[in-house]
């Protein structure tokens, strides 16, 4: 199988270099790692020099879209499989892509055919320990492939399969025209809906393993929570009847105890906070068409998303 690497890029930093030099020794090279970079002013040339395969192409701040980028990165890819990665994942060691190949050697328990491979992430060195569980429990060490039979079990988490670290196949890529556009977030949650939907299947790899952690305040996973309820509200087709909230109250409880058997035990209050703030954010999001602008911009981490969505609505 061929394979490419694409990343869409913006203020790129030392975990981008790093990223790059990891790929550069992997067991299995990408023939391509094509960015598509946002402000060419960001963009250090001199900095990349050797690196096997890179090209780049620059957009303005004003033509990002989180579907679109991409996008337009897949549409510069020839390879069989293209593997999306975010730039502030790294691989842990030389084998993530040959891992994620792998994947697609699968089916599903009925036949179906794996159209997405996504890697585990592990936390960084300076990740926090409530963020640590956390990544713990959304990314666990047995592998998984999901398919539409999963949903009643799994519910909403079916459709889990992060842009972070995720292997996409070319041609069902194509054949759906790829990502949604103009979405404010979760692109990668709402293609994999379509696909399990549609009868393929999602193929979980923890052997594929990438770093990857933030440590976010309580605000900031409000307004994350936020615009990810927000993408959810929009696109019903995808996501009504398969509530999330009870997946989120078993992380709470999950990491509650962990923290206890640790003895961190004065670490509840914070865990407690935050997850409120996720909840509320959450909330506030799935009801945002009843929100006034001001509101939804203070509670967004995008508000230029809206300010271009609500322009083009009046064009």
């Amino acid at each position: 199988m061929t394979v490419d690497v694409l990343i869409p890029a913006y203020r790129p930093d030392r975990r981008f270099a790093r990223l790059l030099q990891m790929l550069s020794k992997q067991t299995v090279k990408p023939r391509r790692i094509i960015v598509v970079n946002t402000e060419e002013s960001y963009w250090n040339e001199e900095g990349y020099k050797g690196i096997r395969g890179l090209e780049v192409h620059h957009v303005t701040k004003a033509e990002f879209d989180h579907g679109g980028t991409r996008n337009l990165a897949a549409w510069y890819s020839e390879a069989e499989i293209m593997i999306f990665m975010t730039q502030d994942a790294v691989p842990q060691d030389e084998y993530l892509i040959e891992e994620l190949l792998k994947a697609f050697d699968q089916t599903g328990p009925h036949g179906e055919v794996i159209a997405q491979a996504y890697a585990r992430q592990l936390p960084a060195k300076n990740c926090h320990l409530i963020e640590r569980l956390t990544r713990d429990f959304n990314y666990p060490d047995q592998p998984m492939v999901k398919t539409k039979a999963d949903l009643e079990r799994l519910g909403i988490k079916t459709y889990f399969a992060s842009n972070v670290c995720c292997a996409y196949r070319k041609d069902i890529f194509e054949a759906r025209e790829g990502f949604i556009t103009s979405t404010i977030f979760n692109e990668d949650m709402i293609y994999a809906g379509g696909i399990i939907q549609d009868g393929y299947a999602i193929a979980y790899v923890p052997s594929a393993k990438v770093i990857h952690s933030h440590n976010l305040s309580p605000l900031e996973q409000f307004h994350r929570n936020f615009d990810m309820a927000v993408s959810q509200a929009d696109h019903p087709e995808v996501f009504e009847g398969l509530p999330s909230e009870g997946e989120g109250i078993r992380l709470v409880k999950q990491t509650a105890v962990k923290l206890l058997k640790k003895g961190r035990f004065w670490l509840i209050p914070s865990l407690i906070v935050s997850s409120g703030c996720k909840y509320l954010g959450y909330r506030m999001g799935k009801k945002y068409r009843s929100l006034p602008r001001k509101v939804i911009l203070w509670c967004s981490m995008s508000p230029a998303y809206w300010e271009r969505r609500w322009k083009e609505r009046q064009a």
